[in-house]
């Protein structure tokens, strides 16, 4: 189950962008904690512990008690917005948890038991379709990712969200198909040698073509001298 990280953040008394320019002058980052059938509360955090959280690569599936000048509360990222051109983070959005919520969120996945792929052993690539999965789970049971299975997987196989074992209450956003998340393509050098085939058998035709169009006209040149 994903660990919930702590996060400290302090209370800003005004919302707007003119509030949110001046926490950004400080060193501060502008967020929001909203949901829970409660009034939406603006924060600030201070921008270089935001980056540490972000540089994880899984801050939107992470769960973080946000500590309020004292009140903590429990939330989740929703949303990032960074600058156009800079990349720096301008603005989060968090959404408030509470007990028995179940939400949607991307979980990222991990390929297990590469070393039981035939089609990875003899010599194929793995091609992921979907590096993490959307799904609907409870907050007190949100996974931190998810283990797929390689095992038995040949070449031209395909590994669909059917295959995995879902934690108990959790389930794929998408329901109306078997999804794809992964297949073992067959190695370039496979291809390659196929490409060529198929250029000699071709060429060899195109031959034998040639010398049917020449044995035509000389038949039919025979047939001309015997009408002189």
């Amino acid at each position: 189950m994903s660990k919930i990280q702590p996060l400290v953040a302090s209370q800003r008394d005004r919302a707007g962008k003119g509030a949110a320019r001046a926490s950004r002058r400080e060193g501060h980052v502008p967020a929001v904690i909203y949901g829970g059938k409660q009034d939406p509360k603006s924060i600030a955090i201070e921008w270089r512990e935001l980056n540490k959280k972000l540089s994880n690569g899984k801050f939107l599936s992470s769960l973080f008690m946000v500590d309020v000048g004292g009140e903590k509360i429990r939330v989740i990222p929703r949303d990032v917005q960074y600058h156009p051109v800079t990349d720096v983070p301008m603005h989060v959005d968090f959404l408030r948890l509470l007990e028995g919520d179940v939400i949607s969120v991307e979980v990222p996945v991990v390929f297990i038991n590469e070393e039981e792929c035939p089609g990875l052993v003899r010599g194929g690539t793995l091609n992921v379709v979907r590096h993490a999965i959307e799904l609907n789970v409870p907050v007190d049971a949100i996974p931190d990712h998810l283990d797929l299975d390689l095992t038995g997987l040949d070449i031209g196989d395909g590994l669909h969200i059917s295959a995995v074992k879902l934690p108990d209450g959790v389930t794929p956003t998408i329901t109306d198909r078997d999804f794809t998340i992964a297949t073992v393509a067959a190695p370039s050098a496979l291809l390659s040698a196929g490409s060529e085939e198929d250029e000699v058998v071709e060429g060899e035709e195109g031959e034998e073509g040639e010398e049917g169009e020449e044995g035509e006209v000389e038949e039919g040149g025979d047939k001309e001298k015997g009408k002189e």
